[in-house]
């Protein structure tokens, strides 16, 4: 077989990629702004999601966030130990786990809100490539099926 039969198995031609590196690059670039809030990425888009919620069960914190609860209960477990969320059973279902932010994670939304614009200022795309692209990926999102 030729070289040309294996080109869909060069780095260049696979979309993965990319998305893959930009989102880790971007991911790094949050860290020193992160580290004063005492939050990891994934801490940070959980609260993210309560801060806009304030109270929701698991199952759709972790569908907001294309994250299993594998993943998340530790997130949920360690932004409870430092006093952000609570996490109840549901009065009606105790099978049901509701996560809420406390008045100490409801606080640590002032000290966030300066994140965003500071990260904007790494990424460097006009406003309108950043809208665009914002679109395609939730279009990408959209098109794959979930678990």
């Amino acid at each position: 077989m030729s070289d040309r039969n294996y080109d869909n198995l060069k780095l260049e031609n696979q979309l993965c990629f990319p998305l893959y590196a930009a989102a880790k690059e971007i991911v790094k670039r949050y860290r020193p702004f992160l580290d004063e809030l005492n939050l990891t990425y994934t801490q940070y888009i959980t609260m993210m999601v309560l801060w806009e919620h304030k109270q929701l069960n698991v199952k759709e914190v972790g569908e907001k966030l294309y994250l299993d609860s594998g993943t998340l209960t530790p997130v949920l477990k360690s932004l409870e130990a430092k006093g952000y969320v609570q996490r109840t059973r549901s009065s009606r279902d105790e099978r049901v786990l509701l996560v809420g932010l406390t008045e100490e994670g409801e606080k640590l939304r002032e000290r966030a809100a300066a994140v965003p614009e500071q990260i904007g200022g790494c990424v460097r795309l006009e406003p309108e490539e950043a809208k665009a692209l914002y679109g395609l990926l939730y279009k990408l999102l959209a098109g794959l099926d979930r678990e």
